[in-house]
């Protein structure tokens, strides 16, 4: 087993979450063309060619993880739990996608039951990122049923609840507190990025009308 110092862990995640940054244009190529004017087979080939690049940058993650190079837990300030997998204007929004390496506890500080997968910053068109942003997540939760166990997905929001978003508070508070709003329901069968992408564009899209 590989122990590795504070210090040299802190340089590993600085390395990785260096190299993870020079994808970030490749992932942002693929979602904005994917989401442009194309046929249906060529954006067919392009989210999965996205799909691809992600498994293999978890799937490296995770390595380096399991050899205790870096960590996943958010608690840690030195850590890498997630990576950005890509960005797309859809009017009247911006979507900027990031991807968790492991279902993630939905809060570092408490157990709701349940895991984040996929965040999505959602934003207007015109606007920089500011508190206007929205957040969603792609989560999993495990629910008991008559024949057992079963993990369900679903998309939701985040509502923020401490401190009050018109509270001067809010700047000193380093982590605010807040919940998870289901807003979808997927089933038990985890969905791909694109797929649960598009799920979430019906969603704010809904949500418009």
């Amino acid at each position: 087993m590989c122990v590795c110092s504070v210090s040299n862990r802190e340089d590993n995640t600085a390395l990785l979450a260096s190299f993870l940054f020079t994808c970030q244009p490749i992932f942002n190529y693929l979602a904005a063309t994917a989401h442009g004017p194309v046929s249906d087979s060529v954006r067919s080939q392009l989210l999965e060619c996205s799909q691809i690049l992600c498994n293999k940058l978890e799937n490296l993650v995770l390595t380096c993880a399991g050899s205790r190079l870096v960590s996943l837990n958010e608690a840690e300030p030195q850590s890498i739990s997630h990576f950005h997998i890509g960005q797309f204007r859809l009017s009247p929004f911006s979507v900027t996608i990031f991807w968790y390496c492991r279902p993630t506890p939905f809060l570092a500080q408490a157990d709701t039951g349940f895991h984040k997968r996929m965040r999505w910053n959602v934003g207007q068109l015109g606007e920089t990122e500011t508190d206007n942003t929205e957040f969603y997540f792609l989560c999993c939760e495990d629910v008991d049923t008559l024949s057992g166990g079963v993990r369900m997905w679903s998309i939701g929001q985040w509502i923020q609840v401490s401190p009050e978003t018109d509270d001067i508070e809010e700047i000193l508070c380093g982590v605010p507190q807040g919940t998870y709003l289901k807003r979808m329901i997927l089933g038990s069968e985890e969905p791909s990025c694109g797929d649960a992408t598009d799920c979430l564009l019906q969603l704010i899209m809904l949500d418009q009308k």
